[in-house]
């Protein structure tokens, strides 16, 4: 895993890129990259491409980036893994490609050579990259379908600029960091930032799925190349048998994980309690691993709990001949790492923690990849928003759904009533929100209702973050086409925002502050087409049992039923006990922030980090 960045000036008024910009933001990103650094300059010096390198496959400099073709029409700077790079590497070589690595970054650049644009629909991994055409005089960039690698770009009218960090691109010191209402009031929402938007009015992520083309005449809007809820309402058109599911998800599961083993270095996985790790270990061993090292979080505060996730994360390791190794947390490291943790954070985030400390662990055991069990619950309907939904949309979609009736009821209730108001103010909302998917969706996933915004920030800046956010348009898009049954919408709202905007934008930050690249099998465009047909058919705790019963041989029972529970950190006693000492650290208490909890803590630090990143005292 890597870190990217470019300039581009594609007005002939632009200044030319500035080689300390440039080197200024590829920089910012060195902790994903400690293995190599590099940068190519176009013969104009019109485009800039920069590179900080995490070696993982072909090691050797031979494979550095940024990567100029044989013929030296093309240049790339990749950041990601690309799984079905072997079986592309021998249909090129068909065609006469010669290769001089064994890295998948040449395999970007021979494919781009011949199918152009078109040569995303044909990758699987997860990736973010841009190219250019030298006789073109353009620049290409694509990102991965789940959106799995961040790709942030950033243009002023002038000069197109990208790079796989927020705060890299604000490093550079070229581009505005007027804010972002719409980022401000999905961060008070969500607890993380949605895409499109940053926390910068200037800086958009490139949207997951999609490709974008800039050239003299600048920017192109960007261009879906795969939705996701088009591929479930592709597999709702022609549904599995529900007798099938179990042998489906067998040999689904077991290749992709067998293909998220391409490496040049050991993989190890990262392995909690829960069902979805569990089977990653299980179903490695199967593809062929041996001696695989599995990493468990432990947390002092939790010894002899049910919270506690060592016992029976020690029983599957057991189970599959793993070297266990758990790595124990307390509150000193918490407060100690505190700084560092809302540094590393590219974009504020609630939850992070946790991945930061497993990915800390990976590091301290010489692991450069891990595996883990993200997306098995945006997958396999092993959330309660897959049985929540549904319900609500019964039970109150249809009076939802009259004009201001949810609007009245809750200000009836404010005025006869208002502690129930603050006592329940998402059952309150069910009369204003559930006549949509997407407006339960909200009542499922935030963190605070809209009406509730004016409590917590300035009520312009919310009423003007809302209207950008347009949060019942984005709802829509995720849904378009409609993926065709319950459990199909429920996944496609899951995977384009909790999933996407949060889990695996930490894993992204949080791993790579530690040079550890993460990777999910269960988020694979390839397994989604897979198990498309089998979705519909999924019953409440259906999937995650034949995940569980996915390897050759079973998880123990104690985590197959075991009920599910949230991994947890204990932030909130700890943030509370070093806020109490005499020589707690001035981030803890600044302005009260350790009574407001956690995601008022980091809002607060991303903001001061940006502050004093830019010369402002904070």
């Amino acid at each position: 895993m890597c870190g990217v960045n470019g300039i581009f000036a594609y007005r002939n008024a632009a200044n030319d890129p500035s080689p300390g910009e440039l080197a200024a933001t590829r920089d910012r990103m060195a902790a994903r990259g400690p293995d190599g650094v590099g940068e190519w300059w176009s013969e104009c010096r019109r485009c800039a491409l920069g590179h900080r390198r995490l070696a993982i496959q072909d090691p050797h400099p031979r494979a550095n980036q940024p990567m100029v073709s044989d013929d030296g029409r093309f240049v790339v700077t990749f950041n990601g893994q690309i799984y079905n790079h072997p079986a592309l590497r021998t249909e090129l070589e068909a065609e006469g490609a010669r290769y001089r690595t064994s890295c998948d970054t040449e395999t970007l650049l021979h494919l781009y050579a011949r199918r152009g644009p078109d040569m995303v629909k044909a990758l699987r991994g997860m990736f973010a990259f841009a190219i250019w055409d030298v006789e073109r005089r353009g620049l290409f960039l694509a990102r991965d379908p789940y959106g799995i690698k961040p790709l942030y770009t950033c243009d002023d009218g002038w000069t197109f600029r990208f790079a796989s960090q927020v705060k890299a691109l604000l490093a550079g010191g070229a581009v505005s960091r007027d804010p972002e209402p719409a980022g401000v009031v999905g961060f008070h929402l969500f607890g993380s930032v949605p895409e499109p938007f940053s926390l910068y009015r200037d800086i958009r992520a490139l949207p997951a799925g999609h490709s974008q083309w800039i050239d003299a005449a600048g920017p192109r809007e960007p261009k879906p190349y795969v939705c996701l809820a088009a591929v479930l309402a592709d597999g709702a058109a022609a549904p599995a048998p529900a007798h099938e599911l179990n042998e489906r998800v067998r040999a689904a599961a077991g290749e992709s994980v067998a293909a998220h083993l391409l490496a040049d270095v050991e993989v190890g996985v990262f392995l909690s309690a829960g069902v979805d790790s569990g089977a990653m270990l299980g179903l490695m061993r199967d593809a062929g691993a041996h001696d695989i090292r599995a990493l468990t979080l432990s947390f002092e505060e939790y010894a002899g709990t049910a919270e506690d996730e060592a016992p029976l994360a020690a029983q599957a390791a057991a189970r599959y001949g793993a070297r266990h190794e758990i790595r124990r947390v307390g509150q000193h490291e918490f407060t100690a790492d505190l700084p560092a943790i809302l540094e590393a954070m590219d974009q504020p985030s609630i939850d992070g923690v946790n991945t930061w400390f497993v990915a800390k662990a990976a590091k301290e055991a010489g692991l450069k990849v891990a595996l883990s069990g993200l997306g098995g619950d945006e997958l396999l309907a092993g959330y309660p928003s897959f049985a929540d939904l549904p319900a609500w949309r019964r039970r109150y979609g249809l009076m939802a759904r009259l004009p201001g009736l949810g609007a009245l009821a809750r200000l009836t209730l404010q005025a006869v009533a208002p502690g129930l108001l603050r006592e329940r103010p998402k059952a309150a909302g069910m009369l204003e929100h559930a006549g949509t998917w997407g407006g339960a969706y909200l009542l499922r996933r935030g963190l605070f209702l809209p009406h509730e915004l004016a409590a917590l920030m300035d009520e312009g800046e919310a009423r003007e973050g809302l209207h950008r956010l347009g949060l019942t348009r984005r709802f829509a898009a995720a849904l378009r086409p409609d993926p065709g049954s319950d459990v199909g919408r429920v996944c496609a709202l899951e995977s384009s925002f909790y999933l996407r905007t949060q889990l695996l934008r930490d894993a992204d930050w949080a791993g790579l502050a530690h040079g550890v690249e993460i990777r999910p099998p269960l988020v694979d465009i390839a397994l989604l087409r897979a198990l498309a047909s089998s979705l519909p058919a999924i019953t409440p705790g259906a999937g995650k049992r034949a995940l569980a019963t996915a390897p050759r041989v079973a998880l123990p029972s104690a985590i197959s039923e075991r009920a599910k529970t949230g991994f947890t950190v204990p932030t909130g006693a700890w943030m509370a006990n070093a806020a109490r000492r005499p020589n707690a650290p001035e981030s803890l208490v600044r302005k009260g922030l350790a009574s407001r909890g956690w995601s008022q803590l980091v809002f607060a630090g991303q903001a001061n980090t940006a502050a004093n990143s830019a010369g402002i005292a904070a």
